[in-house]
């Protein structure tokens, strides 16, 4: 990695003038915004000017000087400029590296930087007897993309669906299917009024997700009028924690026929998961859990008569981990939950890959952790901002429900099928399917990953779809760019040493460009993101487009030279579907 040679070079420099040597992350190398400034530029002289007592500019051109002495060869020249250090590559250095690349190209950007450790990433999440929607794709696309990148590092790792299978609302949801699943006009216990189904679910097809979640919507509509049907949902559940039959056997038909409605999003989104493991399956070790954390005074009895545990050392409110009727709470499960991996996986790291609005819950849950010595792996909160409308306001139908994923993804795929219907006429239906729906993956996925994850997301069919902005579709039309040359050349492996025909500025940047490949997948791992990778390819693709464009590559009469630009062409195909098949997008030959 070049930046590390820098780096390295920039240390040993110090060291020479038994000047203070800074920590690796002072050491700053960047790309300037301009490359006409320089190819990488480095800010050391700030950093020492106050402590040397000596101006940046002074700092920076003894910098030059002593470096101008043991430059190695990969650097042409090093120069000063309002006190940055700025270095120039060698051409011959980017011809060897590019020789390099095109021997390695895939298996570059691969490390075995992870290599014997194990990383957990929870995400996707989704709550069963409720339908996916809008809000379940980004954490499913941006936890997919990281496990991606951290197993491209050489991390064994294991992508865990953390279902909300447990909890308060399955009482209510078989409460209201008691009552209306059936067609039954069923009266309240201790009640005289009863409840009528103005659409009755028809017993004439099987139940689907839509049903349930219609079911648990109906029972908080007719919970305005009638509110003891919150007793009623309490006292379901309750039976269900109490191992009552009927209420198990209904809890486990609704989480099987969750189960296999998320498998079907999940293949057309080409995500797949080691591990479906959900809140349930702590269920029975809670009453213990608690029971342990009371007998070490951990836990405590609170005002109102739940236990909790004080996170006043953390500046934090305290935990609660069961109320006061004595029911469960979701972070008494996830207490038992990191346990559980904690003691079975051993991992070094472990991802919650979760939304903003949870960021008190997972203070709260590293805080107890601490306490609990639950601290063998490093615990990250990966959360992210809102999907929102284009009208900047929380994607949701007409009556302010959230939308159904599936219905996303459908008409993602009917509008990429009108373009690739204008764009592709030559092609048969099959193709022109397959073409589409691939293109709408990818560009959901895209629109969900371009973004810093912290960022609130404003989601536009339009430019999500549009095959010239920066979008996973224009992304992909290059490659399939890039694909037809190779196809035409009809040349598939190439001599090397005809790299020293390569002179051009723009044949030279799309190889600068590609060395920093490696460093981008490593930083997108160090700082758990995605938009600095998906800002990595679009300007690749930039650079490949306007190499394309503007330099003549099979037309070119120079033999030699047509060669060494398809090996630089092939190079660049080859990272371009490397980086989008981190980022869980799948790349296509012809468009």
């Amino acid at each position: 990695m070049i930046r590390d040679l820098l780096k390295n070079l920039v240390t040993e420099i110090l060291k020479s003038q038994n000047w203070p040597v800074l920590k690796s992350e002072k050491i700053q190398i960047e790309k300037p915004d301009n490359p006409n400034f320089a190819d990488y530029a480095a800010n050391i002289a700030f950093h020492l000017a106050k402590q040397l007592k000596k101006p940046p500019q002074e700092v920076a051109q003894i910098l030059v000087k002593e470096i101008d002495k043991v430059k190695p060869t990969e650097i042409e020249r090093v120069e000063t400029v309002d006190g940055y250090v700025n270095f120039f590559l060698s051409n011959e250095f980017l011809r060897q590296s590019l020789s390099d690349l095109y021997k390695n190209r895939k298996s570059y950007g691969k490390s075995s930087s992870g290599k014997g450790q194990k990383i957990i990433i929870e995400y996707s999440q989704p709550n069963i007897a409720k339908q996916m929607h809008i809000g379940h794709l980004r954490t499913t696309v941006l936890g997919d993309a990281l496990a991606n990148i951290y197993k491209n590092l050489g991390y064994k790792v294991i992508r865990w669906n953390y279902l909300g299978d447990w909890g308060t609302q399955f009482g209510k949801l078989i409460t209201a299917y008691k009552l209306w699943g059936n067609q039954l006009k069923t009266q309240l216990s201790g009640s005289t009024t009863k409840y009528l189904v103005v659409e009755p679910l028809s017993c004439e097809r099987p139940l689907t997700i839509g049903d349930l979640t219609e079911l648990y919507v109906k029972f908080h509509q007719e919970l305005k009028e009638h509110p003891e049907l919150d007793r009623r949902g309490q006292e379901e559940f309750a039976k269900l924690e109490a191992g009552d039959k009927e209420n198990r056997k209904l809890w486990e038909w609704f989480r099987k026929l969750s189960v296999k409605e998320f498998e079907r999003i999940y293949k057309t989104l080409v995500i797949n998961f080691d591990i479906w493991l959900g809140e349930s399956h702590f269920e029975k070790e809670l009453k213990s859990l608690v029971a342990d954390l009371r007998k070490r005074e951990i836990a405590e009895i609170g005002e109102e008569g739940a236990i909790i545990i004080k996170l006043d050392q953390f500046n934090l409110p305290p935990a609660l981990i069961q109320k006061a009727d004595g029911a469960s709470l979701y972070l008494t499960r996830d207490i038992a939950a990191l346990q559980y991996r904690l003691d079975k996986y051993k991992p070094a790291k472990l991802l919650y890959v979760v939304g903003n609005e949870q960021s008190l819950h997972f203070e709260q849950l590293f805080a107890a952790a601490k306490i609990l010595d639950l601290n063998t792996a490093e615990l990250s909160h990966i959360k992210y901002g809102l999907v929102l409308g284009e009208d900047k306001k929380k994607m949701s139908t007409r009556e302010g429900e959230t939308i159904p994923l599936e219905e996303v993804i459908q008409k993602a795929v009917n509008l990429a099928s009108d373009i690739v219907e204008k764009k592709s006429q030559n092609l048969s239906e099959k193709e022109k399917s397959q073409i589409a729906e691939t293109v709408a993956i990818g560009a959901l996925k895209y629109e969900m990953l371009k973004e810093h994850r912290n960022s609130d997301i404003v989601f536009g069919w339009e430019k999500m779809l549009d095959f010239t902005g920066n979008s996973a579709p224009y992304l992909q039309y290059t490659f399939a760019r890039l694909q037809s040359i190779l196809a035409k050349s009809k040349i598939k492996n190439q001599k090397s040493k005809l790299l020293e025909e390569l002179k051009e500025n723009k044949e030279f940047a799309i190889i600068k460009h590609l060395l920093d490949y490696p460093d981008t997948v490593a930083d997108s791992a160090r700082n758990n993101l995605t938009n600095n990778l998906a800002l990595y390819l679009y300007e690749l693709s930039n650079l490949a487009n306007q190499f394309y464009e503007t330099v003549p590559i099979l037309k070119d009469d120079n033999i030699p030279r047509r060669n060494a630009r398809l090996i630089l062409i092939q190079t660049t195909a080859s990272i371009l579907k490397s980086g989008l098949e981190l980022l869980g997008i799948n790349v296509l030959n012809k468009i």
